[in-house]
């Protein structure tokens, strides 16, 4: 007699994609492994835009523009020599942009971000790796990639109601690389490397490696990803580093 088949239960899938923000924290391997068997991109982005929407709207109420402004101008030369009345309507010009500015930037630039990378590790992993991922599922795991991006954006903005706006630095607001502990005459160049060594940075590196890791299993490891997702990093900062050393 025949002994019966048992079969194997496939995991549970996510409820829906706010399922999978949080289990991208909590259960990445299990999270992104349900990822690549029903690919979805959208949510993480979306979210990541309301958040940095949100640290914007936050800072400019509660900071205000010519701070950020007038930091920005001091390390200007040619804004140092014009005369005071000029300097003012620079500032003022700068003002009447700068929210404009901040919030399309936050709104358009995940987006793109969340695009162009997808499309790096798409030529990556499928011309040097030789695995079958294809674009949909490059995008949905690097905007899966991006979740602690949001956590970050969202202690930014707690954050922003909390400490004293007057030592608000938005572009270190959270200390979360070394860079944020540098002082104001640091070389730009320091600042941009140090910066870069960041602990969301890396958070997200790893989640990028376990995701491509589960979207082809067969094609690529843990380790291999990391290493590329590492090697495009490094080239990343490299880039930035010299263009800050190359115009300071």
């Amino acid at each position: 007699m025949a002994s019966p088949t048992i079969q194997t239960p496939e995991p549970p899938e996510p409820v829906n994609s706010f399922g999978r923000v949080f289990g991208v924290i909590f259960s990445p391997k299990a999270t992104f492994e349900s990822i690549a068997r029903r690919p979805t991109w959208i949510l993480p982005i979306v979210l990541l835009c309301i958040v940095e929407s949100g640290i914007v709207g936050v800072y400019g109420h509660r900071v205000g523009w010519r701070d950020l402004i007038e930091k920005q101008m001091a390390s200007n030369s040619q804004f140092q020599q014009l005369p005071s009345a000029q300097q003012e309507s620079r500032i003022e010009m700068g003002l009447k942009y700068a929210p404009t500015v901040g919030y399309a930037e936050v709104i358009v630039g995940p987006f793109l971000a969340a695009l162009l990378f997808a499309g790096i590790f798409w030529l990556i992993f499928n011309m040097a790796v030789g695995a079958k991922v294809g674009f949909h599922m490059s995008l949905a795991v690097v905007s899966y990639g991006l979740v602690p991006g949001i956590l970050a954006s969202l202690v930014g903005i707690l954050i922003l109601f909390l400490k004293d706006p007057s030592t608000v630095d938005l572009q270190h607001l959270i200390a979360s690389n070394a860079g944020a502990f540098l002082s104001n005459d640091s070389s730009k160049w320091l600042v941009a490397l140090l910066s870069s060594v960041d602990l969301f940075v890396f958070w997200e590196m790893i989640l990028l490696a376990i995701g491509y890791s589960a979207a082809a299993p067969k094609k690529i490891s843990f380790g291999g990803a990391l290493a590329w997702i590492l090697g495009l990093w490094v080239l990343v900062v490299f880039i930035r580093v010299g263009f800050a050393a190359a115009f300071s």
